[in-house]
């Protein structure tokens, strides 16, 4: 009996995309202490949902050197890296997330990636994309949590894709209903309640 086991496909909509890192030198008095830096460069589609639903989800691939798309205006030190088949897929739970994602006036990827000790270049640990999201609510608690996180914008078919969903299932909150002010409970220069009394006063009036 084999041991292989083949994945179960995910029935989530989902795509694939290859991320780029540039390791670029740091110019200035900088450089003493950070010789070179790694920013986000890219994210390039590499399988849209219909030929990601027929690819196995590992995402275990090795890194590759490449030249850089506007080589014409690149810093000849810098260096491109492309870290292939990193897997977005969409939560019915963050619908909310992709509706702020596409609000904002630039729809876009954003990456999580660390600096990994195990994959080094020129003796220093490479920059190591660790997930890719289209959810606003994810960016921001890695933010929150102090991680390395670039955005890039998404291209205008990742964004009708997106949009599909959000439209499919986003339902937004009911706005609660304002209590009128005439219920607001009434108190004294002091911050006390003040009790109102509808009983008919009894006996002489004052000062009779």
């Amino acid at each position: 009996m084999s041991d292989t086991h083949t994945p179960t496909p995910s029935t989530r909509p989902a795509l694939e995309v290859d991320v780029v890192m540039r390791r670029e030198p740091v110019d200035g008095p900088m450089a003493r202490w950070q010789p070179w830096r790694w920013v986000l460069a890219d994210v390039l589609l590499h399988a849209t949902p219909d030929e990601t639903a027929l690819l196995d989800a590992d995402t275990e691939h090795e890194p590759q050197a490449v030249e850089p798309v506007n080589a014409a205006g690149a810093d000849p030190r810098a260096s491109h890296w492309l870290f292939p088949r990193h897997r977005v897929e969409l939560f019915r739970d963050d619908a909310e997330g992709y509706y702020l994602n596409l609000s904002s006036p630039n729809p876009c990827f954003w990456v999580f990636w660390r600096a990994d000790d195990e994959r080094l270049l020129d003796g220093e640990p490479m920059a190591v994309p660790q997930i890719v999201t289209l959810s606003y609510h994810d960016a921001g608690r890695w933010l929150d949590a102090q991680e390395r996180v670039d955005q890039v914008p998404a291209p205008e078919e990742v964004v009708d894709w997106l949009r599909a969903f959000v439209d499919a299932t986003y339902v937004p909150e009911p706005k609660k209903r304002k209590r009128p002010e005439s219920f607001k409970p009434l108190t004294d220069r002091f911050g006390n309640p003040v009790r109102i009394s509808t009983d008919k006063r009894r006996g002489p009036p004052p000062g009779a």
